[in-house]
Order: C-alpha cells, then sequence, then structure tokens
C-alpha cells in the first residue's frame, strides 16, 4: 500500500487545516489508519487513529481533531481545529493491522506516507 498525505501548511493559532491520507489501493478500508506527528528533536507520537469504524485519539488533540475516512475515495481525513503552536509537526498517516493494544505505537503499522508538515504561528 502506497500511502500520500496531503494538506499541511502554515496557519496562525485557533485555525484549522484538513489533512489527508490517500492511498493506492481499493483495500484500503478494511486498514487501521493513524495519524502521528513528529516535531523537530522529538519522537513520533500518536495523534489518532481509525480502526474497524472506531476513533481514538491522543489527549492532546481529544476535541480538537477527527479522523474520518471516505472509502469512495480511498481516503482518511484528518480535521484539526483550534490549533495551538504545539502541534506544530510533520505529520505522518500510517496503515496496517495493528492489534488494539498497539495502535498508538509507530510499530503497529506497516506503510507510511511521506509527511506533511504543518506549522502554527502564535
Amino acid at each position: 500500500v502506497q500511502l500520500q498525505a496531503s494538506g499541511g501548511g502554515l496557519v496562525q493559532a485557533g485555525g484549522s487545516l484538513r489533512l489527508s491520507c490517500a492511498a493506492s489501493e481499493g483495500t484500503f478500508s478494511t486498514y487501521t489508519v493513524a495519524w502521528f506527528r513528529q516535531a523537530p528533536g522529538k519522537e513520533r507520537e500518536f495523534v489518532g487513529t481509525v480502526r474497524m469504524g472506531r476513533t481514538y485519539y491522543d489527549d492532546a488533540v481529544q476535541g480538537r481533531f477527527t479522523i474520518a475516512r471516505d472509502n469512495a475515495k480511498d481516503t482518511v481525513n484528518l480535521h484539526m481545529n483550534s490549533l495551538k503552536p504545539e502541534d506544530t509537526a510533520v505529520y505522518y498517516c500510517g496503515a496496517g493491522r495493528p492489534i488494539l493494544s498497539t495502535i498508538r505505537r509507530p510499530t503497529g503499522y506497516s506503510y507510511w506516507g511521506q509527511g506533511t508538515q504543518v506549522t502554527v504561528s502564535s
């Protein structure tokens, strides 16, 4: 599965962005798809995921970010609202078939997009 992440950019604090993760094959709907982010000098951290129709989020983004699948377009979108400067990072989408206990770990995902930069100015 090849993934293509897009939609990043520069936004002011309090603003919104939508990131998209597009897949190269039609079985994308059967995969768990997650968003992670990585800021300079930091490890890749979990943002949220959609698995078997349910979504899970890190506490830092709960209530501000929403993950939504568009199976007709083989796409998973990350809607980000009320952005904060600390949300600044490169955002990656990953796909795989992790068991529930590993959905928050990068190792749970076999396929990755190339990353898209999100910068939130104060």
